[in-house]
């Protein structure tokens, strides 16, 4: 159940299962009944409003508070609109409450009832105004449950059209979606309970999502793990470029590489600061590269089937013209910060060599000068980082608290496991290593890609607080142990 669904694509799930049998009613009633389940698990009976809107959302709600009465809960109901306004299923649902209708205003929320949000669910697109955002201001500090989404929250991508409340439990039914997962959706939610409404799994072969929360279940049949007959070789030579001034960026990414399974890394690196690099890490092949013909003259050894730019490289033309070599050579390639910042004024110059065997990882600053308006920058995260994956040619991650992997052909996963303390300095690196680590052993980039998140956020789990860059590869083998199992 790790597919995301649109709100379309979920609009278009009911409309299948209707047209197959189904009633809309009968989605509804089982709708609320999810919720109701839900709600009973986590709390004893106690006095709760259930607020109503005027579509579908509402008619879960009209739902909700019928079978929490029957359960001998004390129930208060109020609507947004009138009864006379509501339609279809809905108004079946209203029909069917025994109870009185109130006006939706605040003032039913005195004396701190347990919240019912049934106002708006995920298809709203417009900033909360009025009497409804009177009401959802007013939610602040209570438990508030959510049915399929806090009301103001938009579905697609989790951003607050105006403003949402802070739900302690989100109910939502057969596949969340992405605004569950993006930020800030995903901590609007609290604990989201993905409830089964009678929506047959073979839906999904009609809409074919291309979204997914990212997990091992993903890519874990494609993982390069180590052949009883293999040697280094076999695993993939990864070549990392070293700068002249930050050398612990590419010494981290480095043994990130080698700790993901690569089975040698050579890291180039100008003359002048060969001791500091041959100082590292021993399992680290240190090679002095003077200028660009060296550089290619490493590149010309086959072998080395994957390359690293970026991390500590610096700014300029020296590094754009080895970015241009690596992908001449037709390497496997992770670019990454000054790799990505130094086409800012002419990006199609990088755009035009890319293929879908790179992945480019930048934050935000570095997407925003790489890829600029041409993305749609007001556009949410999903949308921008699939944008950006299609005019590239490339897998691009889009790093933060809520990554998102994009491939060109339209694939796409939100990551949701990265604990607060990968926010140091380093971190990416390191990120960046392992993605050229799996790659080098062959892996397909938008795999790679997907499983270095992912491994990354479970070694920031394992370290936990305290944790400084320099954890992350040591917590590696644990965590691939357990991947392994």
């Amino acid at each position: 159940m790790d597919e995301l669904l649109s709100v379309a694509e979920m609009h278009r799930a009911d409309e299948m299962t209707i047209a197959a049998g189904v009633p809309g009613a009968a989605l509804m009633e089982a709708a609320g009944a999810a919720v109701v389940r839900a709600v009973c698990e986590r709390w004893a009976p106690h006095p709760t409003a259930v607020l109503c809107g005027p579509g579908n959302n509402g008619g879960d709600g009209f739902v909700v508070a019928r079978l929490l009465l029957e359960a001998g809960w004390p129930v208060r109901l109020a609507l947004l609109g009138t009864r006379s306004a509501l339609t279809g299923d809905a108004a079946v649902a209203a029909e069917r409450w025994p109870g009185p209708i109130e006006a939706a205003d605040p003032y039913i929320l005195k004396g701190n009832p347990l919240v019912i949000d049934a106002l708006f669910g995920a298809g709203l697109s417009r900033p909360l105004e009025g009497v409804a955002k009177s009401i959802v201001e007013a939610m602040a500090g209570r438990t508030v449950v959510a049915i399929d989404v806090p009301s103001g929250l938009h579905g697609d991508s989790g951003r607050v059209l105006g403003v949402a409340p802070q739900a302690a439990l989100t109910v939502t039914f057969f596949r969340c979606k992405p605004g569950h997962v993006l930020l800030p959706g995903r901590e609007l939610c609290g604990e989201v309970v993905v409830g089964d409404i009678g929506i047959p799994e073979r839906v999904l072969d009609g809409i074919v999502p291309q979204t997914a929360v990212n997990g091992p279940e993903l890519w874990r049949h494609l993982f390069p793990w180590p052949a009883l007959d293999g040697h280094k070789y076999a695993r993939g030579h990864a070549v990392v470029l070293g700068g002249g001034r930050m050398t612990g960026a590419a010494r981290l990414a480095s043994v990130a590489a080698l700790r993901a399974g690569a089975g040698l890394v050579t890291l180039a690196c100008p003359p002048e600061v060969f001791t500091v690099y041959a100082a590292g890490s021993p399992s680290v092949i240190v090679e002095p590269v003077a200028d660009d013909a060296e550089f290619a003259q490493l590149l010309s050894d086959s072998r080395r089937n994957a390359v690293l730019l970026g991390p500590g490289g610096g700014r300029g033309a020296q590094i754009r013209a080895r970015v241009l070599a690596a992908l001449e050579a037709r390497k496997a390639c992770v670019l990454d910060a000054d790799a990505l910042t130094s086409f800012a004024e002419a990006p199609e110059d990088l755009f035009d060599r890319l293929n879908k065997r790179c992945v480019l990882t930048p934050h935000e600053g570095e997407f925003a000068r790489l890829f600029g308006a041409s993305v749609g920058m007001d556009s949410d995260k999903l949308s921008r980082t699939r944008a950006a994956a299609s005019r590239s040619g490339a897998v691009v991650l889009l790093k933060g608290a809520d990554t998102v992997i994009a491939s060109p052909d339209g694939r796409a996963v939100i990551n949701v496991n990265a604990p607060p303390e990968l926010a140091t300095a380093g971190s990416g690196d390191v990120l960046a290593g392992i993605v050229l680590g799996l790659m080098a052993q062959g892996m397909d980039a938008f795999e790679a890609a997907c499983a270095a998140v992912w491994l990354h956020g479970e070694a920031g789990h394992a370290v936990g607080p305290g944790l400084i860059s320099e954890d992350l590869s040591g917590a590696l083998p644990g965590v691939l142990r357990a991947l392994k199992g």
